[in-house]
């Protein structure tokens, strides 16, 4: 995401890769203070790179959502903090079945507080024996290029298909469990 893409004044974005970016849109999309959620693909050398080039492992890529958010109302480490919660940091380049470098565990900061603030979450997480061996990547956000429009929304729009069932879901629920407080009225 260059600087020209940011996000409106009073908003900040943030750019996160864990796996499916249909899972990762699912959550973010649940929480209070986040006001849109894109997937997309980040941290590749390929210019408008396509899902079946990021699949094909051809573009460096990683699959990741850009969440816009109210830093009043969410902060970039209470995303973080739903963002560990929901995905296993320390699988190299695969969540559960899905397996690829395009569903590395990656922050793309877009500030050096962003990347000061993963770099702290994951120690911590370490520390504190949440998680051990985190691989989570944390680089420079770099330019951020949305996914085809049949990617969006997909959970909303496909909750009866298997992938979402058995996949997604799930993690829908992780959020719920752990993060209530988070959540969106109603």
């Amino acid at each position: 995401m260059d600087r020209d893409e940011a996000a409106p004044a009073g908003k900040e974005s943030a750019i996160l890769g864990g796996g499916c970016f249909w899972c990762l849109e699912a959550v973010f999309a649940e929480l209070r203070g986040v006001s849109h959620v894109e997937s997309g693909y980040a941290g590749g050398h390929v210019e408008r790179p396509t899902y079946q080039q990021v699949c094909a492992e051809t573009t460096g890529h990683a699959e990741v959502v850009k969440v816009d958010f109210d830093p009043d109302v969410i902060s970039f480490r209470e995303l973080l903090d739903v963002f560990f919660t929901i995905h296993d940091p320390t699988t190299q380049d695969r969540q559960g079945a899905d397996i690829g470098s395009q569903y590395r565990s990656a922050i793309y900061h877009l500030s050096p507080v962003q990347k000061a603030t993963a770099e702290r979450a994951i120690a911590e997480l370490e520390r504190d024996g949440v998680w051990s061996g985190i691989v989570t990547e944390v680089a420079p956000a770099g330019q951020f290029w949305p996914a085809e429009a049949y990617h969006r929304d997909y959970y909303r729009n496909n909750p009866e298909q298997a992938y979402c069932r058995m996949v997604i879901a799930p993690k829908v629920a992780k959020l719920r469990a752990h993060h209530m407080g988070k959540l969106r009225a109603g």
